[in-house]
């Protein structure tokens, strides 16, 4: 269960601000929208363009890694 603790002084904008971290982080907002019944075609270009972009920038840093 995701959950995070409202420090004491803290504003809730700020705490749900890292709730939103936290969740993004663990990756559930991505494995909500794989599991998603119909995804849009743009969202389909836009999440493989990420892909690539990151595949890319990474071989670029790496490039003896395999």
């Amino acid at each position: 269960m995701t959950g995070v603790r409202v420090r004491e002084d803290e504003s809730f904008e700020r705490a749900l601000r890292r709730f939103n971290k936290f969740c993004e982080k663990a990756g559930i907002l991505s494995d909500y929208k794989k599991n998603q019944h119909f995804e849009k075609p743009s969202a389909i270009k836009k999440r493989k363009l990420a892909a690539a972009i990151r595949k890319a920038r990474k071989t670029r840093l790496f490039p003896n890694k395999k």
